[in-house]
């Protein structure tokens, strides 16, 4: 009998060390990071200017809290707008995947405790005992109103729209072209620095913890994780703040709770993360 020859191997896949059904995270140019963020600065200097100006207080909550939504809708429609110089964005692009959760819980649990001790030895070190002026520029202790719509501010929307652009964005245009660890030290100094209007002490600890959120993305694959995170850090804050203690916990509850279904059943089509 002659021996018939062996079919050729097939060609290995193009990213083998990628599991099934995980597609590539796109490759924004590092440039996206500081082009984004200044378009961001500007846009949102232009659109708060005529707040200011018609404003008989500059410095009253209500103008706080516009010239906040208006930074916060900058930030996502210019994140929204350079990833389209590139391709059509999707939610999955910025992270909003599946991940699995016992390992995303054991990886925040070890990011806050190592934030909260770092934290505790600035303050002792140094014996820092300013605080971040957040709550009160917000009004949260004005009137029932303004302490919900700063609960809301604070627990619910500042950690979804500041992690989609500096870890979903910013971090992730870097993180093509540099290592985590490189990415992550510049995400984190811009993000802390972003903050130095509530109070320069706390800026450090921020840029400690805008780096932990940043490794926390890059470990579980996801924004979730860093987004329930911020929220939980942002909760305990605001209730130590104001001793609201029932509105912290349930905005917080809330948010944290949405980070574990959402990503379960909203976006059954997306990718998981690796």
């Amino acid at each position: 009998m002659t021996a018939t020859p062996e079919a050729p191997h097939p060609p290995p896949p193009a990213n083998p060390e990628l599991p099934d059904g995980v597609e590539c995270e796109p490759r924004w140019p590092w440039w996206f990071s500081v082009a984004g963020f200044g378009a961001a600065f500007v846009a949102t200097g232009i659109l708060v200017l005529p707040i200011l100006l018609l404003a008989d207080d500059a410095s009253s909550p209500a103008v706080t809290i516009g010239g906040a939504a208006v930074q916060y809708g900058t930030f996502i429609a210019v994140a929204i707008g350079f990833a389209y110089i590139r391709l059509r964005p999707r939610a999955w692009h910025f992270g909003f995947r599946r991940t699995r959760f016992w390992p995303a819980l054991g990886w925040s649990a070890l990011g806050f405790v190592s934030f909260f001790v770092l934290s505790a030895i600035y303050a002792v070190a140094l014996g820092m005992d300013e605080e971040q002026t957040t709550l009160d520029d917000l009004g949260a202790d004005e009137s029932t109103l303004s302490l919900v719509i700063a609960a809301a501010l604070v627990i619910v929307i500042a950690p979804v729209v500041e992690e989609f652009f500096f870890r979903g964005f910013f971090y992730r245009s870097l993180r093509g072209s540099l290592p985590a660890w490189g990415a992550a030290l510049i995400t984190g100094g811009v993000f802390g620095l972003v903050h130095l209007p509530t109070g320069a002490a706390a800026v450090p600890p921020l840029i400690v913890f805008g780096v932990i959120l940043c490794l926390l993305y890059e470990r579980t694959g996801s924004l979730y994780a860093p987004i329930a995170l911020h929220a939980f850090n942002n909760t305990l804050s605001f209730l130590i703040g104001t001793e609201a203690v029932a509105l912290s916990l349930v905005l917080g509850a809330v948010t944290i709770g949405a980070c574990v279904l959402v990503p379960r059943y909203a976006w059954r089509a997306a990718p998981a993360a690796r």
